[in-house]
């Protein structure tokens, strides 16, 4: 069997050597007679593999000791919407800066249970490019302010990141955590859906000051409350024990690569490189993020006739390249570029890009 190279925004394609160690152990997980899949959360062995994990990210993130980390069920969605209710008071005003698809999500998830305010917005401009820090609306008495810090479908990344005011910041980072170093202390939460840098769809890692887990925030079911989650490791009910066991050999992987560092090099290389492919095309791709605000980990393009684009998709696909078609609100292509997409993979899509230019121009 030929794997192909994965460009798919996610879930997201994993580590080849993770793969493999998952497949050894799907039967047995260590000596325990059973798979992880099988075996009690509450039991030695699943608990030494939690405490593991959690123990590689704090070194691979450079989290502060006094942070709290959960590893919880569902996705970066679900974490939009448990935000307020446990970080802002009953009627309470939060600033959101929106600038793509998933800052108007975490918009959206918001509004039922806090006071949402638009601080700055870039949708006039197609998302196209990043909020310019002077004409955001703060609020003064905001509980936090929320940023998406890479948008998976417009292709905008802070890299910079500017001086925010007051209130702590909580920053959803799925689709560019670990990638690069972060400085985690700059912020009152991050979080991230596992489905692109960490490991499998499914589960969802979050990063808290303590601080903001002792606001008594809203009325709440107890296993929507992190403080709880927080005190019961993550486990005050069944977690997704296989997910936080991928997500825990991923984490591995990353550190035995060289962490966070050497995949900053590696990505940078990768984005650099297809942003130059598609740049020097003489417009036949285009990608029409302003310099300054493109992402790393996700490169949307157009060609220059869209009536190429299932041509183009289906001879990629025997090429031995998947998961390139755009989403369906920009249309297009999109290649994302995370950790474990290979630097193989961006140059043999860069070789097929040439190849079709010239087949079909």
């Amino acid at each position: 069997m030929a794997r192909a190279f994965n460009f798919s925004p996610g879930p997201a394609t994993l580590p080849e050597a993770v793969l493999l160690r998952a497949q050894a152990e799907l039967l047995e997980y260590r000596d325990c007679g059973a798979s992880v899949l099988e075996i009690s959360h509450r039991g030695a062995d699943f608990m030494e593999l939690a405490q593991r994990a959690e123990a590689d990210l704090r070194a691979l993130l450079s989290i502060p000791d006094d942070y709290a980390v959960l590893f919880t069920s569902g996705g970066a969605t679900t974490v939009q919407a448990l935000l307020p209710l446990n970080f802002a008071a009953p009627g309470q005003a939060a600033d959101y800066v929106v600038s793509g698809h998933w800052g108007k999500t975490a918009l959206r998830q918001a509004a039922t249970a806090v006071d949402a305010r638009v601080a700055a917005s870039s949708e006039g401009g197609g998302f196209r490019d990043l909020p310019e820090r002077q004409g955001w609306m703060l609020s003064p008495d905001a509980a936090y302010l929320h940023l998406t810090a890479n948008e998976t479908i417009h292709g905008v990344e802070w890299r910079q990141l500017p001086e925010f005011g007051q209130a702590p910041v909580i920053a959803d980072f799925s689709s560019s955590i670990a990638s690069e170093p972060l400085d985690v202390a700059k912020f009152g939460a991050i979080y991230a859906g596992a489905q692109k840098n960490l490991g499998p769809a499914g589960i969802t890692v979050l990063i808290v000051r303590p601080d903001l887990l002792e606001r008594e925030g809203q009325p709440r079911a107890p296993v929507l409350d992190y403080r709880a989650q927080a005190k019961a490791g993550s486990m005050l009910n069944t977690p997704p024990t296989w997910n936080w066991y991928l997500l825990g050999l991923c984490l591995r992987w990353t550190l035995d690569q060289g962490g966070v560092d050497e995949f900053a090099r590696r990505n940078a290389r990768k984005a650099a490189s297809l942003y130059a492919a598609i740049d020097g095309s003489g417009g036949y791709y285009r990608n029409e993020v302003a310099p300054r605000a493109r992402s790393r980990m996700n490169v949307p393009f157009f060609l220059h006739d869209p009536a190429l684009d299932a041509t183009f998709i289906a001879q990629a696909r025997e090429a031995g390249l998947i998961g390139l078609k755009g989403h369906r609100v920009l249309g297009g292509m999109r290649v994302s570029l995370y950790n474990a997409l290979p630097e193989d993979g961006v140059r043999a899509l860069i070789d097929f890009m040439q190849e079709f230019q010239k087949s079909h121009g």
